[in-house]
């Protein structure tokens, strides 16, 4: 069990304010993290792409435009994109209120396969 006001946000190497809700290496769950991603209004993550985990971001809150690959696509609460491994990806946050984002990352996030474009 985790409580969300237990959980210290960072800076992930992207730029967005995480929290890691559930992550091996703290909670000891085998291969998948659950983290929330808030990009403040007119903030955008860096152009990054991970080279060996697959990530699914769930729109809980805000809109925004996503960069994915050679596309760019409007995103708003309720969205869910699929991230495969090696694909760069960016987001945008077009609102006046912080874009919140679920990421589900299978393997688990790690900075260490995130590489910054």
């Amino acid at each position: 069990m985790v409580h969300y006001e237990d959980v210290e946000p960072y800076i992930t190497k992207d730029g967005s304010i995480i929290r890691e809700l559930m992550h091996p290496s703290v909670h000891g769950n085998r291969g998948a993290s659950v983290a929330e991603a808030i990009v403040e209004p007119g903030r955008s993550t860096r152009l990054h792409r991970h080279l060996t985990s697959e990530e699914i971001y769930h729109i809980t809150q805000g809109k925004g435009v996503m960069r994915l690959g050679g596309e760019r696509f409007e995103v708003k609460t309720g969205d869910t994109v699929l991230i495969e491994p090696g694909v760069e990806h960016m987001i945008e946050n077009r609102s006046e209120t912080p874009l919140r984002i679920l990421c589900i990352s299978y393997p688990a996030y790690s900075h260490q396969d995130t590489q910054l474009l």
